[in-house]
Order: C-alpha cells, then sequence, then structure tokens
C-alpha cells in the first residue's frame, strides 16, 4: 500500500467532513422557517421604482424655486441626462434586525466602532434602529440576500439612489413626504425643544436616547419608520445615516458620466485626507439633518473610505467609525419582486 496517499486520502477526508460540520452547524443557527419568514419580511419591504429618464445633480438654479443652487459643493455638478431601467429598492434602511439575522445566520460577530464602543452595543441592541456597517460588509449583506432570495439584489448605485430618493427623478429638494422640511411649532427650554414633522430634529434624538438609556444625546439614531416616507414610499433617505451606494467617488464624474444605468468609475479614483488617504466610495443621504438649519438634500454627495476608518493623532492608529454609516439594498430586475 502506498502509505502517502493513504494519508494524504484521509487528511483530505477529514478536512472534507470539518468543512461540512461547520456548513451544518451554520445552517442550524437558523432553521429554514425563520430564514423563509425573513425572505419574506424583505421581499415585502420592497418597493418598485419604474425605469425612466431625469436630470440628476444639483438642479437648484435651474429648476428650484428660489433659483439657487442646493449644493456649494462643485462635485454634484453638472446637471445631467440620466437613463435609468426599472429596480425595486428597500423601503428602509437595512435594520439591526435584519442585519444580526445575517450575522447569525453566518456565524459572524458584530464588529464593534473603536470610538464609541459603549454606546455602540446600545445603539445596535434596538431591532428597528439602522445597522451601521462599513462598506465592505454593506456590500456583502446584499450580496448574501441574493444568495438566498434567488434574486439580484445589489447595493444601489448613486444613480439608482438619487432618483429614488426624489421619487423618480422629480425636482424634489428632500426625501421627505413632500419634499419640503416642515418647520415645528412648539417652544424651547434649556433641555427640551420642538419634535420633528416630516424630518427629526436633534431633540426627536435626544428624547429618544433619554427613552433608551443611552448617553449618544444628538448622535441617536432613530427608528427607520419613525417620520413620514417620500411620495414613492422610502423613509429616511434624507437623515438617520449615511447610506452606501455601489460607486467608487469621483468629484468630477459628472462630467462624463454615462446616459444609460451609469454605475460610476470602474476603478477606484479619489482620495484625499477625508477618506483617510485611501480611495473612497461615494455615501448619500445624511447622518444627523433638521428642518430648521437643513441638510440632507437629495443632490448632495458624500464620501469616505471602504473600511470608514480615519487616522487619530492622538491614539497614533487608525480608528474605525461606523455610526453613521447605513445601507440600502436594491434588485436589479425590470419586474417587481414577487
Amino acid at each position: 500500500m502506498n502509505y502517502s496517499v493513504y494519508a494524504l486520502g484521509v487528511l483530505l477526508s477529514a478536512l472534507l467532513l470539518g468543512c461540512d460540520q461547520a456548513q451544518d452547524k451554520k445552517s442550524h443557527a437558523v432553521s429554514s422557517e425563520e430564514l423563509q419568514g425573513f425572505v419574506r419580511q424583505v421581499k415585502g419591504d420592497l418597493v418598485f421604482v419604474e425605469g425612466g429618464d431625469f436630470l440628476m445633480g444639483d438642479y437648484g438654479e435651474q429648476y428650484g424655486p428660489e433659483k439657487l443652487p442646493y449644493d456649494a459643493d462643485k462635485d454634484s455638478k453638472p446637471v445631467h441626462k440620466v437613463e435609468l431601467s426599472s429596480y425595486s429598492i428597500g423601503k428602509f434602511k437595512v435594520t439591526n434586525r435584519e442585519y444580526q439575522f445575517y450575522l447569525k445566520y453566518n456565524g459572524l460577530k458584530l464588529r464593534n466602532d473603536d470610538v464609541d464602543e459603549e454606546g455602540w452595543r446600545a445603539q445596535n441592541a434596538y431591532p428597528t434602529t439602522p445597522a451601521h456597517v462599513d462598506w465592505y460588509e454593506a456590500d456583502k449583506y446584499c450580496n448574501w440576500l441574493a444568495e438566498v432570495t434567488h434574486y439580484p439584489f445589489s447595493l444601489a448605485t448613486e444613480a439608482q439612489w438619487e432618483y429614488a430618493a426624489r421619487s423618480r427623478g422629480q425636482f424634489l429638494m428632500v426625501a421627505t413626504d413632500d419634499g419640503t422640511y416642515k418647520r415645528p411649532q412648539g417652544s424651547y427650554s434649556e433641555d427640551d425643544g420642538p419634535r420633528g414633522v416630516n424630518i427629526s430634529t436633534e431633540w426627536d434624538r435626544v428624547a429618544f436616547a433619554r427613552k433608551m438609556g443611552w448617553k449618544s444625546d444628538t448622535l441617536t439614531s432613530l427608528p427607520v419608520d419613525m417620520f413620514p416616507p417620500n411620495p414613492l414610499g422610502l423613509y429616511a433617505m434624507s437623515d438617520n445615516g449615511f447610506e452606501w451606494v455601489k460607486d467608487w467617488y469621483d468629484p468630477d464624474y459628472y462630467k462624463n458620466s454615462p446616459l444609460k444605468n451609469p454605475q460610476g468609475p470602474e476603478n477606484p479614483k479619489y482620495k484625499d485626507d477625508i477618506s483617510n488617504n485611501k480611495f473612497a466610495k461615494v455615501l448619500r443621504g445624511k447622518d444627523y439633518a433638521d428642518p430648521f438649519w437643513g441638510g440632507g438634500v437629495n443632490v448632495q454627495r458624500h464620501y469616505d473610505n471602504p473600511e470608514a476608518d480615519f487616522h487619530s493623532v492622538v491614539n497614533k492608529k487608525d480608528l474605525v467609525v461606523l455610526g453613521d454609516k447605513t445601507a440600502r439594498c436594491v434588485v436589479n430586475s425590470p419586474v417587481p419582486v414577487k
């Protein structure tokens, strides 16, 4: 007998058995009934977006009522025509409940935020506030949805995101129920103030933090359905966390954007101090907007490196900050998901 071949066979069998056992252990963490229920919920929370063309970018000077730009930055210009195929998009940001189901299914653990571990753990324990992730985690989550649902889930492109936030490309300034900030009426005290009508105020965040016993104060995530959706039926696209999209960031991309279904630059393009001198991905929406001072306009672009880290001068190392970064998935299918 060739003992080296025999030994190799035994080793391979053991490795394969170990892989099978690991897979069995992973799959048994979630029952088939739980997975089916999860898939039904995810599919039920999709909104179909009929494709079409629209003028993408800061249209304020040309089409806004005040004929003034909505964004002081140059990267949201020029306005340019884009044509999109139909798709579906999640009506909510990915929630803690959904993301932690994914982690459980795959035998993964929730990552810590390097800056505020205590606050991070508290906010991630609430099921219907947004999950906070880096770009890679957001991308993997949407790709996993594609695996378990057999639908072409992915992160939204930047063009898909803006088209949906503007309710199929209408000239709507913010992704609220009517495209405006409704200023609440009410009095102020030393430690309280008016609550939002169609978008959160800082006092909504403070009040929710107090209710939950958190110390996050104004830097508090809110439940994803706390305020009315935009006319298309999508919630909190103008506040409650930046949203990662698929595209690499290029401040000049709008100058040469393709007409049909733009995907962003083919390769990493831009980095600076804001992105910790690493190539940047696009973020859309806003972390914390407010009807009194604004923020969260639908045309504004943001960016950060996919790891979501910055270099701390105090700690002399890179620290991960995830507390203001969220995700929302799309299904790239021209027909509604059933």
